[in-house]
């Protein structure tokens, strides 16, 4: 038999959004460190979760999946970490509140130092540099040897990873890891086998993104054979055979609690995209969990370049979304955010205008809800209905 023959089926396979690292002397040598480095998280855990996810395939239960665009390196400390637990969970409880309802808890940590990007360059004070592509890849400072990607940031991000899960164990409600599996060359070192099984250990719940989601593609095909419960963003440009298509790669057995789709379409195109999707999933018989992204579908410029979504956009998609799968005999599964700690000043609405961007803006790459918007959301989706 070849080497070809035993390789893993994602090595063959194009991958998309992909760092121009290939020929850096140091890209081996990491990957070897990582494929020698402790799982971050067990098959056990990432089976619980499916468990739980199942649960809210049949309606027991509800998902608030939520954290920042992207996180940071300079974010690690016990107490950054602690406040956006807390977050999650006061915004988990609120929701449980109004849904009446339990809420698995998922968060959008733990290995979120990766983004893909609509463009290999971005303007910055005048200056077209290389794109900034997440803490794993390349900084976010306006220079270009600061953009130039480096993998060995890879053992970084996996350093940061295991010190913001090691405070998952001490909370009140059960919290998971998710993040967008982006990178292949930190995702695969990071497979295990455990009883049998192959699992991705970088996270219990790792998703693709609308950008990565193709059937025939290397993405897919790595988390097609992983044990963990697995999700994939569902975009504007995905049509119904395409999603049945990733429901049959990435969900086979039809089992409930393993797939999860997430809707990130917009709010002018929610209803009319998204309906031929949820009733072609359906009779294809895939028990997926259906999350609303009412963030990423609603992102727009202003003329000064700065990125903002406004809070009225996303409830209104986040209700759509709920009527319309309501409609065609599925469950609105819960909510997946871009959601910060702090304070911030990001997105509009809820008392922040446009001029008030400026003051507290802090993302390293999209705009985040702030704690009080996204209760405010959770108050007009559930509360007001």
């Amino acid at each position: 038999m070849t080497d070809v023959a035993l390789s893993p089926p994602w090595t063959r396979l194009p991958a998309a959004q992909q760092p121009g690292w290939a020929d850096h002397p140091s890209l081996p040598g990491v990957r070897d460190r990582l494929a020698e480095a402790r799982p971050l998280v067990g098959l056990d855990t990432a089976l619980r979760l499916a468990d739980e996810l199942a649960a809210v395939a049949a309606g027991e239960a509800l998902v608030l999946q939520a954290g920042d665009c992207a996180e940071s390196f300079d974010e690690l400390s016990p107490a950054h970490t602690e406040a956006k637990l807390d977050v999650l969970d006061a915004v988990a409880d609120r929701m449980a509140e109004l849904a009446g309802r339990p809420v698995v808890r998922i968060g959008r940590l733990g290995g979120q130092f990766a983004k893909p990007r609509s463009a290999p360059t971005e303007v910055v004070d005048g200056r077209v540099l290389p794109a900034f592509r997440g803490h794993a890849v390349n900084s976010a400072g306006p220079d270009p040897a600061e953009r130039r990607p480096d993998p060995r940031r890879l053992l970084c991000a996996y350093t940061a990873s295991d010190l913001v899960l090691s405070r998952l164990t001490r909370r009140p409600h059960p919290l998971w890891a998710s993040h967008e599996a982006l990178l292949l060359d930190y995702e695969a070192p990071l497979v295990r086998f455990e009883n049998g099984r192959r699992y991705l250990s970088s996270a219990h719940l790792p998703w693709l993104g609308y950008r990565t989601s193709q059937p025939d593609h290397a993405h897919v095909a790595l988390l097609a054979g992983m044990a963990n419960p697995v999700a994939v963003k569902i975009g504007p440009s995905t049509t119904p055979e395409q999603a049945v298509r990733l429901c049959a790669v990435l969900d086979p057995d039809r089992r409930p609690g393993r797939l999860t789709l997430i809707a990130r379409l917009g709010r002018a195109q929610v209803r009319t995209r998204l309906a031929p999707v949820v009733t072609a999933v359906l009779a294809a018989g895939h028990p997926a969990v259906w999350l609303c992204d009412p963030s990423h579908g609603n992102t727009f410029s202003l003329d000064n370049g700065v990125k903002t979504r406004r809070l009225a956009d996303m409830v209104a998609e986040a209700r759509t979304f709920h009527d319309l799968l309501t409609e065609c005999g599925a469950r609105p599964g819960g909510l997946h955010l871009e959601l910060a700690a702090d304070d911030v000043t990001e997105c509009v609405g809820g008392g922040i205008e446009e001029a008030d961007l400026r003051l507290r803006y802090r993302s390293l790459c999209d705009p985040r809800l702030n704690p009080g918007q996204a209760l405010l959301l959770l108050d007009r989706l559930f509360h007001e209905r």
